[in-house]
């Protein structure tokens, strides 16, 4: 029996596989792939998800991929310790973060990090459109903000799946404003420890726990 994971470094979705992979303290062979090489696009992965996209997580002969399924099953598989929670009312307060992280911060997010990160010809000024969406993402930071300084975790007691969702993201996007073209963006969101105190030792909470170092993206180091 083995667990096969397939994933790309820097990858938010593939990062919260790693994630629930150490939190759940379960063995797995890791296979990186390197995005610049279309390695994701290879027949051999084509054959386990014919999206070409990653992550991927083969268990056996069983595979699944999209990084929440991923996360859903190994919680129903391995279920100790629960990432979706201990009770129906947790579960439901988990999936309901979860869906408003995707509904609302994410798209703002994710077209931050693409203009900064994946276009060619990064922005060299904040135009209307990339301002609008550091207004959007700090506004959800500012609910963040305030659940963090009520808990420890983004839900309940304990880390969670809506923490390994929030989380990478969170990264990718600090990653992205360290780009000497993302000074002014920057700018609106940081510094952390006087903007958002809490979000900034939820970071620090997380980076603490058990394997987080190897889930850490390679090229980042």
């Amino acid at each position: 029996m083995a667990i096969h994971f397939y994933w790309g470094s820097g990858s938010p979705y593939c990062w919260r596989v790693a994630l629930a992979l150490e939190h759940k303290r379960l063995a797995y062979q890791s296979h990186l792939l390197n995005f610049d090489l279309q390695e994701h696009k290879s027949p051999q992965m084509l054959a386990l998800n014919f999206r070409g996209e990653l992550p991927v997580l083969r268990d056996d002969n069983y595979v699944v991929f999209e990084s929440l399924a991923i996360l859903f099953y190994l919680d129903r598989k391995y279920p100790d310790p629960p990432i979706f929670g201990r009770s129906p009312e947790e579960s439901g307060v988990i999936m309901r973060v979860i869906c408003e992280y995707q509904s609302h911060a994410e798209p703002p997010l994710r077209q931050i990090v693409q203009a900064l990160l994946q276009q060619a010809q990064p922005p060299r000024s904040v135009g209307e459109r990339l301002a609008e969406a550091m207004h959007r993402v700090a506004g959800e930071a500012r609910t963040l903000e305030q659940r963090l300084a009520r808990s420890d975790w983004v839900v309940g007691e304990s880390f969670s799946a809506a923490d390994m969702v929030i989380y990478p993201a969170v990264r990718l996007l600090l990653h992205a404003l360290q780009r000497p073209e993302a000074h002014e963006l920057a700018a609106r969101f940081l510094p952390m420890q006087s903007n958002y105190p809490a979000i900034g030792r939820w970071l620090e909470r997380v980076a603490a726990l058990p394997g987080h170092a190897r889930t850490w993206p390679p090229h980042w180091r």
